[in-house]
């Protein structure tokens, strides 16, 4: 029998955790759609808990039968590196799966976990600002490409990622 998961809300106290999931996840699975370069620029900022997620309520855990967390991901209400909020509209957040749990639904389970959420609050679409490595998970999500863009992840190279939509 395969180690089973359930998805649970996050808190502040998950930061370590959460830390250490998005290290070894992001580092593996970016290396083959990134240039080095900017992966030395990015990993250290976005391999980092955002303490405003885990407070948020809307961000969550997959974890496994000790506890452990496999998955990770949430959603806001303001668009990522602003406070801008526009009304139905609401963004997916630094999802990450351990790379050994690859494949078994868990970012399936933890999108639905955001998707029944934000849907009961009154969020009508997602946008999502994938890395260009996610954007086939996004896809099968039933995400679609609105185009290509750059983002900003602190004062070093920008990243190359796909903006994503929605409909919930």
């Amino acid at each position: 029998m395969s180690p089973t998961f359930i998805v649970r809300r996050a808190t502040p106290e998950d930061e370590a955790g959460v830390s250490e999931l998005l290290l070894a996840s992001y580092p593996g699975l970016m290396r083959t759609t990134y240039d080095q370069t900017i992966l030395e620029a990015a990993l250290p900022l976005i391999t980092r808990a955002n303490p405003a997620l885990l407070s948020a309520g809307t961000y969550y855990l997959a974890v496994n039968d000790d506890g452990f967390a496999v998955g990770c991901g949430g959603w806001s209400r303001e668009r990522p590196g602003s406070s801008e909020v526009e009304h139905g509209l609401a963004h997916i957040r630094h999802f990450a799966t351990r790379p050994e749990w690859l494949g078994r639904g868990i970012g399936r389970q933890l999108y639905r976990r955001c998707e029944e959420d934000a849907g009961s609050s009154g969020v009508r679409r997602f946008e999502c600002q994938a890395s260009l490595n996610a954007e086939g998970f996004y896809a099968a999500l039933g995400f679609r490409s609105v185009g290509r863009i750059e983002v900003r992840i602190g004062p070093g190279p920008m990243l190359p990622s796909v903006l994503m939509e929605r409909t919930i």
